[in-house]
C-alpha cells in the first residue's frame, strides 16, 4: 500500500485514514471518528465536540491530546486540508471517553481494518481483492476496476526499476512523473 490517503468505512460511514510506510501505522481523522460515535452529520458540530473533548483530556492530562499530529486530507469540498489525526491506539483512547453505543462495533471494526492489512501484507492478493470489492461496492464497472488495478501493476513496475537505477523517492519521483505525463499528454504542463 502506497502512502496516498484512503477512506474506509464504518457502517457506510465514511472515515479518512492514511497508512505511514515506514512506521506501519494506520492514522484516522479524529473528527471522522467522532462524527460517527457521536452520530453528528455536520461536520462543524462534530469538529466542535473534538474542541471541547481536547479542552478536557488536556487539563486530565490525558497525553492522547498531546501526541496528535495534523495530515492534510481531503475534505468535504475536495480540498486538502490540515486535520488532527490519531494512530489506532490513540484512537482506542478516544473512544473510551467519548459516551457513545457505537464505541464498541468501531473498536472491532479498528481491529479489523488492522487484521486485514496484516493479511494483505502475508498474501497481497487479498489487496486485489479487497480494492475489488470496495470498487464494486462504489458501483464501478468491472472494466473500469481492472483498467484501475492493472495502471496500479504498471505504476509499480515502473517504479521498481527507478529504485533498481538509483532514482529517489520525492522530488525525482515528480519530476520523472511530470516528464512521463508531458510525453503522454503531448503538452506542457
Amino acid at each position: 500500500m502506497n502512502n496516498e490517503n484512503k477512506i474506509q468505512l464504518f457502517q457506510k460511514q465514511k472515515v479518512r485514514t492514511h497508512w505511514d510506510e515506514e512506521n506501519e501505522l494506520w492514522f484516522f481523522s479524529i473528527i471522522d471518528v467522532i462524527a460517527i460515535l457521536t452520530e453528528q452529520t455536520d461536520f462543524q458540530k462534530a469538529r466542535k465536540y473534538w474542541n471541547k473533548l481536547k479542552e478536557r483530556l488536556k487539563k486530565e492530562g490525558n497525553e492522547t491530546v498531546t501526541n496528535c499530529h495534523q495530515l492534510k486530507m481531503k475534505a468535504t469540498d475536495g480540498k486538502m486540508r490540515m486535520t488532527d489525526i490519531a494512530n489506532t491506539e490513540q484512537i482506542f483512547r478516544l473512544i473510551q471517553s467519548i459516551p457513545s453505543p457505537k464505541a464498541e462495533p468501531f473498536k472491532l471494526w479498528l481491529a479489523k481494518v488492522g487484521y486485514e492489512h496484516i493479511k494483505e501484507t502475508e498474501d497481497p492478493e487479498k489487496a486485489f481483492d479487497r480494492a475489488m470489492d470496495t470498487y464494486l461496492k462504489k458501483a464501478y464497472s468491472t472494466n473500469w476496476i481492472n483498467q484501475r488495478l492493472k495502471s496500479i501493476e504498471v505504476i509499480k513496475e515502473l517504479t521498481d526499476e527507478w529504485d533498481v537505477r538509483g532514482i529517489k523517492k520525492g522530488l525525482e519521483y515528480a519530476i520523472l512523473t511530470d516528464e512521463i505525463t508531458k510525453a503522454w499528454t503531448k503538452r506542457d504542463l
